[in-house]
């Protein structure tokens, strides 16, 4: 699909061939979709590698731009700096039943698990989708992970699909976006950096496309209930998943996930008080054994001082990521009368907006 033509293009770095974190080879995301009258919630599952991520495990490491989030299983990332099973992505309330989920998939692959083996270390991350989604009915099951999981592909459906159905972003309809870029280390050696965003964060008047002031016309056209709404403060979360192929360790990757932020700031986001701001980057250059009997991978990793190029990478990947969840949304009824519309129907004239030098 040619994104350029239905959503703007952010920054002059080239993209892969699919605009999408499975740019970065080998990783693959899946949905499960809930959407059933007050029900709007679901699953989404990225697979860093198609094989088993507990014996063969991924190097990783997380970045909290701000904490006000009920995610499970980054203290042991930030101590053992990997993954031991693929990323999730749920509502608030579906963070224990996925993590469940997750732990009953590992130890059916590996029975040793949690007896002679240590236990795995489940990683879900979460936002609240509780405006359209009746958040207290806990409709996320344990098979809505394992069909998201059996679903992962390279090409997959953004917008309101999987845990973004019932996000809201910007007072519009937000949930799953994603984008690369390719990132030219030197003459001749480049990587992909790729990203996914579960987008449920903003204040309308602060939504900035391409540095321009975007959110700020769309409120001043807004009637007066939006614009209440659009001045209260900041209350959502966002994830954002950076993958690449350049081999880092996790000390390193941990830099490139906090440089995920800056492209979360471009778009009007100041990480608010209220707002559960993570970003977690993993590389798929190399993968650690779960056996010591194994041995440890010698991996020639990338030299400190030529990580720049990675940073401006996952950057830009993670704003046009952003992006992408709001234009790739549809509109939304969910609870007792709660509507999202997505931004093509509240702004049919964005390619006018755009356009202007200034808004």
């Amino acid at each position: 699909m040619d994104t350029q033509s239905i959503l703007p293009r952010i920054g002059g770095l080239p993209a892969g061939p699919l605009d999408a974190i499975s740019d970065v080879c080998g990783v693959t995301v899946g949905h499960c979709t809930i959407a059933d009258g007050a029900l709007q919630t679901g699953v989404t599952v990225v697979r860093p590698h198609p094989g088993d991520v507990y014996r063969d495990k991924v190097p990783a490491a997380a970045a909290v731009l701000n904490g006000f989030g009920k995610s499970t299983g980054l203290v042991q990332v930030r101590e053992l700096g990997v993954l031991e099973t693929p990323l999730a992505l749920t509502n608030t309330f579906g963070v224990g039943t996925v993590a469940n989920a997750q732990i009953r998939a590992a130890v059916a692959a590996n029975p040793a698990i949690g007896r002679d083996w240590p236990t795995v270390n489940p990683l879900v991350f979460e936002c609240n989708d509780g405006y359209l989604n009746d958040i207290q009915a806990l409709a996320v099951q344990e098979m809505h992970y394992a069909q998201a999981l059996a679903a992962a592909e390279s090409r997959f459906a953004q917008g309101a699909v999987g845990a973004g159905r019932g996000m809201s972003s910007f007072s519009l309809k937000g949930g799953i976006g994603s984008a690369s870029r390719i990132a030219a280390i030197q003459p001749g050696l480049r990587h992909a950096v790729g990203a996914l965003a579960l987008a449920n964060f903003g204040r309308l008047p602060s939504l900035t496309i391409a540095g321009r002031p975007f959110g700020r016309e769309l409120a001043r056209q807004q009637d007066q209930a939006h614009a209440a709404e659009a001045a209260r403060p900041e209350q959502g979360s966002i994830i954002l998943l950076i993958a690449t192929d350049a081999p880092l360790d996790a000390r390193q990757l941990r830099r490139v996930a906090l440089r995920a932020g800056a492209g979360l700031a471009r778009t009007g986001s100041v990480f608010g008080h209220g707002s559960g701001d993570i970003a977690l980057a993993f590389s798929t250059a190399y993968t650690i054994p779960h056996l010591a009997e194994r041995g440890m991978p010698a991996v020639p990793l990338l030299h400190e001082t030529r990580i720049d190029p990675l940073f401006e990478a996952a950057a830009e990947a993670a704003e046009q990521a952003i992006i992408a969840a709001l234009w790739h949304a549809e509109s939304v009824d969910g609870r007792d009368g709660h509507r999202r519309a997505c931004i093509r129907e509240a702004a049919p004239r964005w390619r006018e907006w755009l356009a202007r030098t200034e808004l």
